[in-house]
């Protein structure tokens, strides 16, 4: 059964944050809030946790749209293609923020992803989160969860979420109720920015 942790994202306690990232580094998986709806993530140099979150999301890891969380723009260079100044002042007006931002992936991609020529990159504006990311020292691979209710789509609750997921996953943070909007999902691959899904984050920053 999960553990169920309690963490404020005003002040993030370092101490729960640090059995979090424990808990990924032995392959776990772990929801947590974001500045959007709440995530399912695991360690990005761990594929069998991976295989899990592609299994849970009944894909394919090597078809699966996960976004890359990390906790600033200092891992872009890892994962992603030389980027020109347009995209990054972009970048750099839009994050931390609720987006989500289809870049050129570089070849050093892990190896389920290998063959995919781009991939998501998320910094969402959310203590909780980027300090997660920052104490593991690497991005964590992420999917929204999303709830069988056809009215709501994304479950807000914490309690609720720990109640459908705790024989499934390793940690629910109940980081306080999250939203029922995702992120705004822009591609920036081309000459022009493309909008994929207009979500929480506004259009101004193009």
């Amino acid at each position: 059964m999960a553990q169920f942790i309690k963490i404020y994202n005003e002040n993030p306690n370092s101490k729960e944050i640090e059995k979090v990232v424990k808990v990924l580094q032995n392959g776990g998986l772990v929801i947590y809030p974001t500045d959007t709806v709440y995530g399912l993530g695991c360690d990005i140099t761990n594929s069998k946790a991976m295989e899990k979150v592609a299994k849970i999301r009944g894909v394919k890891l090597d078809k699966a749209n996960f976004s890359f969380v990390c906790n600033d723009l200092s891992h872009l260079s890892d994962y992603v293609k030389q980027i020109d100044t347009a995209t990054y002042k972009i970048l750099k007006r839009a994050l931390p923020g609720p987006y989500t931002f289809v870049l050129p992936g570089s070849n050093n991609l892990p190896k389920a992803f290998k063959k995919r020529k781009t991939v998501g990159i998320r910094v969402p504006d959310n203590n909780i989160a980027r300090a997660i990311v920052e104490k593991l020292g690497n991005p964590i691979v992420s999917t929204s969860i999303h709830d069988e209710d056809e009215v709501i789509e994304y479950t807000t609750d914490p309690e609720l979420i720990f109640e459908k997921w705790q024989n499934i996953v390793d940690v629910v943070i109940d980081g306080g109720y999250g939203d029922n909007q995702a992120s705004t999902v822009i591609d920036l691959t081309d000459d022009e920015p493309v909008v994929i899904r207009e979500g929480k984050g506004s259009l101004d920053v193009l």
